[in-house]
Formats: C-alpha cells, sequence, structure tokens
C-alpha cells in the first residue's frame, strides 16, 4: 500500500493501492481521522496544513507542514497573529498515525520583508516542495502569496 498525509485545518492519512484511488482513514463515528490538529497558544494555533511530502527516516516519518497562528487570544504571542509558519512532525514508522514527536517552535518563520509583504502581510512561509540535489536540500515556499521562495539546506 501507498500512504499520503493530506489535510487542510487538520492532517489525516489516506491509503491507495494503485496512487490513484485514494482511501482517508476514519474514526470510530466514520469521520476523518485527525492525527494532527491546531493548538492553542502555539505558532499552529489556527491551521495544521501538509506541506512537502513526507520523508522515512531512521527515526520515523518526518513531515513538514504549515501552521497558522490564530488571530484572537489563542494565538502564540510570539509570532505575528495570522502568520505562517512551518512546523515538523514525526510519526511512527510502525504504526504511522502515531505521533511520535512534534515541534512546539517553527522551524521556519516569515523574516524577510519578501515574506512580510504583498497579498498576505501578515508574513507567510508556505512550504510546499522539497527536493534533494547534489547533496543540498531545497525547501520550495510560497512568500505572502505573492512570491515563490526557496531555502538551501547545505
Amino acid at each position: 500500500k501507498y500512504m499520503m498525509y493530506w489535510g487542510e485545518q487538520f492532517i489525516n492519512l489516506a491509503l491507495s493501492d494503485n496512487l490513484t484511488d485514494w482511501e482517508p482513514l476514519l474514526d470510530e463515528n466514520g469521520d476523518f481521522l485527525k492525527l494532527v490538529l491546531p493548538r492553542k497558544g502555539y505558532f499552529d494555533s489556527s491551521l495544521t496544513e501538509c506541506g512537502p511530502p513526507a520523508l522515512l527516516t531512521d527515526k520515523g516519518i518526518l513531515l513538514m507542514y504549515n501552521g497558522r497562528n490564530a488571530t484572537d487570544d489563542t494565538c502564540d504571542a510570539r509570532y505575528a497573529r495570522g502568520s505562517y509558519c512551518a512546523g515538523q512532525v514525526l510519526f511512527s514508522q510502525a504504526e504511522p498515525t502515531k505521533v511520535l514527536h512534534r515541534l512546539d517552535e517553527p522551524f521556519f518563520v516569515p523574516e524577510a520583508d519578501f515574506e512580510k509583504s504583498g497579498q498576505y502581510p501578515m508574513g507567510t512561509v508556505f512550504i510546499e516542495g522539497l527536493v534533494y540535489h547534489r547533496h543540498q536540500w531545497f525547501l520550495y515556499y510560497g512568500c505572502a502569496d505573492s512570491r515563490v521562495g526557496v531555502a538551501v539546506l547545505k
């Protein structure tokens, strides 16, 4: 079987035999199984949405995701209200629905002027693609809904 983490507002897991037809996992009530939800008081207090496809590592399944900070009192006061930052969650390789660890602080936040201007001036680094090329990781992301950027890890 193939697995795909997906979702907006929450993160779920879907399974497929052929990469065309997908079945989302459901809870005991027949609703989508919500593996990762927004958390009050954290950078992802309003939204959690998958970024690039998950990576299988020796420690588990690493999923990088986009978190939106709330605009009300449930926000994380360390970050701009309504800003989009990037987080990470580690799932068990043996049980892909089991969260082993989740960052409490984002690993990528809007800092540059072009990440805090344009159509979404609250600040956005919205991660979307990850490529390993010539011994470097390239993380492609949207900037304030106006530009596309790339962060490089050597």
